[in-house]
């Protein structure tokens, strides 16, 4: 296998679309950081705040490595972190809340994703950092928002909110659920985290366009299950148009078994029944009235079509499967386990899995997904490896702030910065 390295860089030297454009960053787990980590590749500078004492909270997740200084960093924190700079202050005492506020006006950006209501709490809200920053983008992601323009305050605006919580509440598990059973929790990793980041993102960059129009403050306000809501399309627009607890009649979109795994069949229209006949050698089937129209695919799926398919499945690969039905203009792909995923040639063609080195001895790297986003002439990378807690504390405070060493010393000493 190979894998983009930290350190290396793909395609022609060149300007980051961000570059110049500064973050603030006080977040916590992965939604903000996620969409703070795709900034950063993008060429913005991105600084975390995080706690002295354990930091992101991330950190504490499993399975993970340990740093150089013996110190538990958790496999969240390593896949949302690369390219980020990280400095330890205490938001709980006054200095450390002065601190915030000094370097806020160096920043363009200031984000936050604390449990609902905390950043007012802690004084460095909206309100505050505008004080200090007049002309700020401040972007907030919670799991259910503030209210802005004039919208009426959520009714769980003081739920603390995880991925499972909001995908929960958005009707993406009812749809699935099978009958007497409980829902399958978060079954594709934290689509609301991630889903979350994007649109904190795509704000984000709005934001500092209109920023840049007006040169007054923006602010962003994303709340998790709004992005859920807007995921989850299918649930109330299909509820609207009459359908409930299911896909109906959505034709043939389910795994089938190969003679090395599972590979997945997508047919949605009557027009390609009969290529799928053909392929499958049962041509007899393409005028068959018990296979007319999508409805009927869904009625005989089980009694005959999934036999049909997987007898003639059965001396094929599942690579080979999808070969067949791609060549016919059908929708087809492999379901790859982890290892297929991390020795896929496109991926590796696409630079989409990162190693890091790890710190604790051991000789397999850690693997984060790439960048999504290819843009021509852009260069891929370099990427910097997760930063250690508070490893940048000095280096932006003396920068940023001209504080002197003793005056840095002074504020450790008194627990105010790690």
């Amino acid at each position: 296998m190979s894998y983009f390295s930290v350190g290396e860089v793909f395609g022609p030297a060149g300007r980051k679309p961000l570059e110049g454009i500064r973050i603030l960053a006080l977040e916590q787990m992965q939604a903000l950081p996620f969409a703070t980590q795709l900034l950063a590749r993008l060429g913005a500078d991105v600084v975390k705040v995080e706690s002295p004492g354990s930091g992101d909270l991330g950190r504490g997740s499993l399975p993970a490595m340990t740093d150089p200084e013996g110190r538990t960093v958790g496999a969240t924190f390593l896949r949302n972190n690369l390219g980020k700079r990280s400095i330890a202050v205490d938001l709980k005492s006054e200095e450390g809340r002065q601190l915030i506020l000094d370097l806020a006006p160096k920043f363009d950006v200031v984000m936050e994703n604390f449990r609902a209501g905390a950043i007012n709490r802690l004084r460095l809200g909206y309100d505050d950092i505008v004080a200090a920053h007049p002309s700020v983008v401040f972007c907030s992601l919670s799991g259910f928002g503030y209210s802005v323009n004039g919208s009426a305050s959520s009714p769980y605006g003081s739920w603390p909110a995880l991925a499972a919580i909001v995908e929960a509440m958005s009707g993406m598990y009812e749809l699935k659920r099978e009958e007497g059973k409980p829902p399958a929790v978060a079954p594709m990793g934290a689509v609301g985290d991630i889903s979350s980041a994007l649109f904190a993102a795509i704000g984000t960059l709005a934001a500092l366009r209109l920023r840049d129009a007006t040169g007054g403050p923006q602010r962003v306000d994303v709340a998790m299950f709004d992005v859920m809501v807007a995921m989850t399309d299918i649930v109330t627009n299909f509820a609207s148009l009459g359908l409930r607890g299911g896909l109906g009649a959505s034709g043939i979109m389910t795994g089938f078994k190969a003679s090395d795994g599972y590979f997945v069949l997508q047919v949605i229209r009557e027009h390609q029944w009969a290529q799928v006949c053909a392929i499958i050698e049962r041509p007899e089937w393409a005028d068959d009235p018990r296979f007319a129209t999508r409805a009927d695919w869904n009625v005989r799926l089980e009694s005959d079509i999934r036999p049909a398919i997987e007898a003639w499945a059965a001396s094929r690969t599942k690579l080979e499967c999808c070969t067949a039905f791609t060549s016919a203009g059908l929708t087809s792909g492999p379901v790859f386990d982890a290892d297929e995923v991390m020795a896929d040639p496109h991926v590796e063609a696409r630079h989409m899995l990162v190693a890091m080195e790890r710190t604790d001895g051991i000789a397999e790297p850690v693997l984060t997904p790439g960048n999504p986003i290819k843009m021509e002439g852009v260069p891929e990378g370099p990427e910097t490896r997760v930063p250690w807690l508070g490893e940048h504390t000095d280096a932006v405070l003396s920068g940023e702030l001209g504080l002197t060493p003793d005056a840095i010393a002074a504020l450790r000493d008194k627990g105010v910065i790690g």
